[in-house]
């Protein structure tokens, strides 16, 4: 817990991530180039990613990097069948990705290991060079965000998007170079920490929280939700906005608290009608992203995307949604770093 006030150490880690990716541009991009090609040399056909939590969610953008970008088959595994059953899928000619803040949690270290036996080409994706993960797989990436100590995960959560995008632009040629643009367009949307304030003010005594996007906002969705949950206890429920239409709609009212992630390009296009179902039926929505939709929303965070790709937008759309979570919390009189019952390794097998 943070000894003088709370939040103290969330909110300084927050506050790095400009500078953490330009750190990943300057100093990361290179090595990040050199083990895409070398993985790229060995023609893999499918790839599989593995991951926990925060990372699962960085994970999920990969899939659709890979998929949208290099038209790759790309699945996102589930361990226990390795760990817990014992199965032996055989992987010859697969990359599988393991991506980890840690590298320690002990299932991610065995399904690495099984997958590599299984012939996979085996990739960690980590914060510690030195972890038990990077030891196991075959190539490793280090994301560079340095020490994080808040339990809640924020500057490695955009580390981790930055790293394996610019992995998936070396996997095609790439050089990554659009990217560039994104250490002062964090900065620029960090300094507007009053803005998300006066936001948090409306879920304070929330009881529920839906979040939802499509394309690649989806995992920010889905991270956005598990941040609000992981530190103010919200219950926050989070769909793909095809999903949402499948039934969940039915629990949305005129006081369910609603957060659409609009990108410009098509996953923002494709959440059109999905926002116009919300807003038939009284949702209090909230819109971050599009500036044109955040205009037509009840309220609102507009991003500065013009011009930046699509595929880039969630390292910007998750950070107003870090600030929120960390403001609500801190309304609600709790302490953002110090969720309980949480760890910084989470040990599953």
């Amino acid at each position: 817990m943070s000894r003088e006030r709370p939040g103290l150490i969330m909110s300084g880690e927050m506050a790095e991530q400009p500078v953490v990716l330009r750190r990943i541009l300057d100093e990361g991009a290179p090595a990040v180039r050199a083990t895409a090609e070398r993985i790229a040399a060995r023609a893999p056909r499918f790839v599989l990613l593995t991951a926990r939590g925060t990372s699962d969610n960085a994970a999920l953008y990969a899939k659709y990097l890979l998929e949208v970008l290099l038209g790759k088959p790309c699945g996102l595994t589930s361990m226990s069948t390795i760990t817990a059953y014992g199965a032996r899928p055989d992987l010859t000619d697969v990359l599988a990705i393991t991506v980890s803040q840690s590298g320690g949690s002990p299932d991610l270290v065995a399904s690495t290991r099984a997958a590599r036996e299984a012939g996979a080409v085996t990739l960690a994706v980590t914060n510690n060079p030195d972890s038990p993960l990077a030891a196991v797989a075959e190539f490793h990436i280090d994301i560079l965000a340095g020490p994080e100590k808040a339990l809640p995960a924020t500057k490695t959560y955009t580390a981790s998007l930055l790293t394996l995008y610019l992995f998936v632009e070396g996997l095609r040629g790439g050089d990554g170079a659009a990217a560039r643009v994104l250490p002062g367009l964090a900065q620029r949307v960090l300094a507007r920490g009053e803005e998300v304030r006066q936001l948090a003010g409306r879920y304070r005594f929330a009881g529920r929280m839906v979040l939802t996007s499509r394309g690649y906002g989806y995992a920010t969705a889905k991270e956005a939700a598990l941040k609000l949950m992981e530190t103010s206890y919200i219950p926050a429920l989070s769909y793909s906005g095809a999903d949402l239409l499948h039934g969940p709609l039915a629990m949305v009212d005129n006081v369910s608290p609603v957060i659409a992630i609009v990108a410009e390009g098509r996953g923002g296009r494709a959440l059109g009608p999905v926002l116009e179902r919300l807003r038939g039926r009284g949702a209090d929505l909230v819109v971050v992203g599009d500036e044109a939709e955040v205009a037509r929303a009840t309220a609102g965070f507009a991003l500065p995307t013009e011009g930046v790709p699509e595929e880039l937008q969630p390292v910007l759309q998750i950070l107003p949604l870090q600030l929120l979570a960390y403001e609500v919390t801190l309304a609600r009189g709790q302490d953002p770093d110090a969720p309980r019952a949480l760890a910084k390794v989470t040990e599953t097998r």
